[in-house]
């Protein structure tokens, strides 16, 4: 059994992606930005090896990201746990988010090799990167915060009463606000569409 490896992320619509960040570049640079994520971490992720397949879930329909060698879809209405819990489907699948275009490809194979049911990849801010689940159960996200300090901490208490067993992977950091950007512009492993977005813009930070 391989697993699949799923890609959340929002369609490249003006005022809708990385709004924090809105204010310091402009709603068009913003989009730019997003759409460079998303390019990178596809990028990223076809590099893996025995997956059954990438798939961009997304929260619209959209054809910003068509590629042949990835499944498009989009995800359901409701709240972020109810749409991670539908694209799991009950299968060996590891969902990834596209704010760390940064990210080591590493870290998501080491939550693919975790025997746990649950496998996550936990962020600075309190969040994850990625989860990875072998099994999964109706009430695993029930209570958590989304988008607060605590949702890695939650989702992990939720899974555990489920009687899922739970592991932490690598940690990394997403790319949300200005201080972000900042710490993203120094980083010398810069992937080849945010680092052409820089290129681009020109900004100091």
């Amino acid at each position: 059994m391989r697993p699949a490896i799923i890609l959340f992320a929002k369609a490249p619509v003006a005022g809708q992606v990385k709004t924090r960040l809105e204010t310091a570049l402009g709603t068009e640079a913003t989009v730019e930005l997003h759409n460079a994520f998303v390019l990178d971490m596809l990028d990223k992720l076809l590099t893996l090896r025995a997956v059954a397949g990438i798939e961009l879930h997304t929260d619209i329909e959209t054809d910003a990201w068509r590629l042949p060698e990835v499944t498009l879809r989009t995800q359901i209405s409701g709240g972020l746990g109810l749409r991670m819990l539908h694209a799991l489907d009950a299968k060996w699948a590891c969902i990834v988010g596209s704010d760390a275009p940064t990210l080591p490809v590493s870290h998501i194979e080491a939550l693919l090799a975790s025997s746990a049911d649950v496998a996550l990849g936990p962020c600075e801010d309190g969040g994850y990167y990625a989860i990875s689940c072998r099994r999964t159960h109706a009430e695993m996200f029930r209570g958590v915060e989304w988008s607060s300090a605590r949702a890695l901490e939650q989702t992990e208490e939720s899974a555990r009463r489920c009687g899922l067993s739970v592991e932490r992977g690598p940690g990394w950091y997403d790319v949300d606000r200005p201080e972000d950007l900042r710490r993203l512009r120094i980083d010398g492993n810069l992937p080849k569409h945010t680092r052409r977005w820089f290129e681009a813009n020109g900004l100091s930070f």
